[in-house]
Protein backbone atom coordinates (compact mmCIF):
# COMPACT_ATOMS: atom_id res chain seq x y z
CA UNK A 1 0.00 0.00 0.00
CA UNK A 2 1.16 3.31 -0.52
CA UNK A 3 0.04 6.93 0.24
CA UNK A 4 -1.00 9.53 -1.87
CA UNK A 5 -0.48 13.18 -0.65
CA UNK A 6 -3.54 14.79 -0.62
CA UNK A 7 -2.52 17.63 -2.82
CA UNK A 8 -2.29 14.89 -5.99
CA UNK A 9 -4.27 15.44 -8.79
CA UNK A 10 -5.17 13.20 -11.68
CA UNK A 11 -4.14 14.89 -14.86
CA UNK A 12 -6.37 13.63 -17.52
CA UNK A 13 -4.50 12.58 -21.33
CA UNK A 14 -5.06 15.29 -23.69
CA UNK A 15 -6.17 13.31 -26.84
CA UNK A 16 -5.10 15.64 -29.56
CA UNK A 17 -1.19 14.66 -27.62
CA UNK A 18 -1.60 10.88 -28.41
CA UNK A 19 0.47 9.78 -31.64
CA UNK A 20 -2.24 8.84 -34.52
CA UNK A 21 0.20 5.37 -34.80
CA UNK A 22 -0.90 4.71 -30.99
CA UNK A 23 -5.00 5.69 -31.77
CA UNK A 24 -4.73 3.34 -34.62
CA UNK A 25 -3.20 0.61 -32.84
CA UNK A 26 -5.71 1.18 -29.72
CA UNK A 27 -8.73 0.81 -32.07
CA UNK A 28 -7.06 -1.62 -34.51
CA UNK A 29 -6.87 -4.41 -31.23
CA UNK A 30 -10.46 -3.10 -30.00
CA UNK A 31 -12.36 -5.09 -32.91
CA UNK A 32 -15.70 -4.68 -31.21
CA UNK A 33 -15.38 -0.88 -32.05
CA UNK A 34 -15.40 -1.61 -35.89
CA UNK A 35 -16.60 -5.23 -36.48
CA UNK A 36 -19.64 -4.81 -37.32
CA UNK A 37 -18.69 -2.15 -39.98
CA UNK A 38 -16.45 -4.44 -42.02
CA UNK A 39 -17.08 -5.25 -45.76
CA UNK A 40 -15.77 -6.55 -48.54
CA UNK A 41 -16.50 -4.61 -52.08
CA UNK A 42 -15.42 -6.47 -55.06
CA UNK A 43 -15.85 -3.30 -57.18
CA UNK A 44 -13.56 -0.63 -54.89
CA UNK A 45 -11.98 -0.03 -52.12
CA UNK A 46 -14.03 -0.43 -48.74
CA UNK A 47 -13.94 2.26 -45.97
CA UNK A 48 -16.11 2.95 -43.19
CA UNK A 49 -15.85 6.07 -40.36
CA UNK A 50 -15.05 4.74 -36.94
CA UNK A 51 -15.24 7.76 -35.19
CA UNK A 52 -14.53 11.44 -35.80
CA UNK A 53 -14.84 15.04 -34.11
CA UNK A 54 -13.28 18.59 -35.29
CA UNK A 55 -9.77 17.01 -34.26
CA UNK A 56 -9.50 14.01 -35.84
CA UNK A 57 -10.97 11.14 -37.91
CA UNK A 58 -10.62 7.12 -37.51
CA UNK A 59 -11.24 4.94 -40.17
CA UNK A 60 -11.57 1.47 -41.12
CA UNK A 61 -10.77 0.26 -44.91
CA UNK A 62 -10.46 -2.98 -46.31
CA UNK A 63 -8.63 -4.06 -49.61
CA UNK A 64 -9.25 -7.21 -51.60
CA UNK A 65 -6.56 -8.38 -53.63
CA UNK A 66 -5.70 -6.19 -56.19
CA UNK A 67 -7.11 -2.51 -54.82
CA UNK A 68 -5.49 0.17 -54.00
CA UNK A 69 -5.27 4.06 -54.29
CA UNK A 70 -4.15 6.22 -56.74
CA UNK A 71 -0.93 8.49 -56.15
CA UNK A 72 -2.04 11.21 -53.73
CA UNK A 73 -1.85 13.24 -50.62
CA UNK A 74 -4.25 14.17 -47.29
CA UNK A 75 -3.24 17.59 -48.29
CA UNK A 76 -2.71 19.51 -44.89
CA UNK A 77 -3.64 16.23 -43.27
CA UNK A 78 -1.16 14.44 -40.45
CA UNK A 79 -1.82 10.83 -39.59
CA UNK A 80 -1.16 7.46 -39.49
CA UNK A 81 -2.25 4.06 -40.47
CA UNK A 82 -2.04 0.47 -39.38
CA UNK A 83 -2.19 -3.17 -40.78
CA UNK A 84 -4.86 -4.96 -38.99
CA UNK A 85 -4.96 -8.04 -40.76
CA UNK A 86 -3.22 -9.19 -43.62
CA UNK A 87 -0.62 -7.07 -46.05
CA UNK A 88 -0.03 -3.98 -48.06
CA UNK A 89 2.34 -2.34 -50.12
CA UNK A 90 2.88 1.45 -49.75
CA UNK A 91 4.95 3.58 -52.49
CA UNK A 92 5.97 6.96 -51.26
CA UNK A 93 7.08 9.42 -53.89
CA UNK A 94 9.64 12.45 -53.16
CA UNK A 95 11.54 15.07 -54.70
CA UNK A 96 15.00 14.49 -53.43
CA UNK A 97 16.75 17.84 -52.49
CA UNK A 98 19.09 17.40 -55.91
CA UNK A 99 15.75 17.45 -57.86
CA UNK A 100 15.15 13.80 -58.80
CA UNK A 101 12.39 11.67 -58.69
CA UNK A 102 12.45 9.12 -55.50
CA UNK A 103 9.95 6.57 -54.89
CA UNK A 104 10.06 4.07 -52.20
CA UNK A 105 8.10 1.01 -51.20
CA UNK A 106 7.30 -0.41 -48.00
CA UNK A 107 5.86 -3.44 -47.24
CA UNK A 108 3.80 -4.05 -44.18
CA UNK A 109 1.80 -6.76 -42.42
CA UNK A 110 -0.14 -7.68 -39.35
CA UNK A 111 0.55 -4.85 -36.77
CA UNK A 112 2.61 -2.00 -38.76
CA UNK A 113 2.18 1.11 -38.80
CA UNK A 114 3.26 3.95 -41.21
CA UNK A 115 3.01 7.93 -40.42
CA UNK A 116 2.26 10.95 -42.97
CA UNK A 117 2.34 14.39 -42.75
CA UNK A 118 0.97 17.19 -44.94
CA UNK A 119 2.19 16.61 -48.73
CA UNK A 120 3.57 13.00 -47.85
CA UNK A 121 2.33 11.73 -51.33
CA UNK A 122 2.09 7.86 -51.59
CA UNK A 123 -0.13 4.97 -53.20
CA UNK A 124 -1.04 1.87 -50.82
CA UNK A 125 -2.01 -1.50 -52.93
CA UNK A 126 -2.73 -5.28 -51.58
CA UNK A 127 -0.79 -6.86 -53.71
CA UNK A 128 -0.84 -10.25 -51.79
CA UNK A 129 -2.97 -13.12 -52.61
CA UNK A 130 -5.68 -12.31 -49.23
CA UNK A 131 -8.25 -9.84 -48.13
CA UNK A 132 -6.29 -6.81 -45.95
CA UNK A 133 -7.84 -4.76 -43.04
CA UNK A 134 -6.28 -1.23 -42.00
CA UNK A 135 -7.21 1.50 -39.50
CA UNK A 136 -6.88 4.63 -40.77
CA UNK A 137 -6.22 7.80 -38.15
CA UNK A 138 -6.46 11.26 -40.10
CA UNK A 139 -5.80 14.98 -37.97
CA UNK A 140 -6.54 18.56 -39.15
CA UNK A 141 -8.35 18.16 -42.45
CA UNK A 142 -10.08 14.80 -42.55
CA UNK A 143 -8.97 12.36 -45.14
CA UNK A 144 -9.24 14.64 -48.39
CA UNK A 145 -6.98 13.27 -50.77
CA UNK A 146 -5.38 15.00 -53.72
CA UNK A 147 -4.13 13.42 -56.95
CA UNK A 148 -1.05 13.17 -58.04
CA UNK A 149 1.01 11.47 -60.40
CA UNK A 150 4.95 10.47 -60.76
CA UNK A 151 6.58 12.71 -63.10
CA UNK A 152 9.85 10.55 -63.97
CA UNK A 153 12.45 13.40 -63.92
CA UNK A 154 10.51 16.07 -61.27
CA UNK A 155 8.90 13.40 -59.09
CA UNK A 156 5.43 14.01 -57.83
CA UNK A 157 2.98 16.52 -59.38
CA UNK A 158 -0.51 17.43 -58.36
CA UNK A 159 -3.01 16.92 -60.90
Amino acid sequence: MFAVPDNTLLVSENPALRHPVRVALEFAADRGRWGHLLRYDPDQRFHALISGDDREEVWLMSWLPGQRTDLHDHAFSSGAFTVVDGALTETVARRAPDGRAISESHALVTGQSRVFGPGYVHQVVNEGPDPAISIHVYRDGGRDMRPFHLDPRFGPVQL
